[in-house]
């Protein structure tokens, strides 16, 4: 029965697949629609993380800095102007620490 995913998959998804004794279709993606597939990706993975339980935290946070790190590359970012600048916005702006929930403003 075949199953539909059209979505952005690890390197070797294709391989393990194919060692399991299933057949899949698959296409290299040009440059820009790569691009938006990991944008799309990064979201797919925040929501595993928010229904994640604890057992599996570590590995869709993992999956996340995979995107991440993947997103930094395709886009040619220097890894630590991305960390100043999350350094930056936490100064100017604070963490999450104080773990406020804000409610309502008027």
């Amino acid at each position: 029965m075949r199953k539909e995913y059209d979505k952005l998959v690890r390197d070797k998804i294709t391989e393990i697949i194919q060692q399991s004794g299933l057949k899949c279709e698959t296409l290299t993606l040009p440059e820009s629609e790569y691009r938006q597939a990991l944008r799309q990706k990064v979201v797919e993975e925040a929501q595993e993380v928010a229904v994640a339980d604890e057992e599996n935290l570590i590995t869709e946070l993992a999956d996340i800095y995979e995107v991440i790190d993947a997103i930094i590359e395709t886009y040619g970012i220097n890894r630590e102007l991305v960390i100043a600048e999350q350094m930056r916005r936490r100064q100017e702006r604070g963490g999450f620490q104080k773990r406020i929930k804000l409610l309502w403003t008027e």
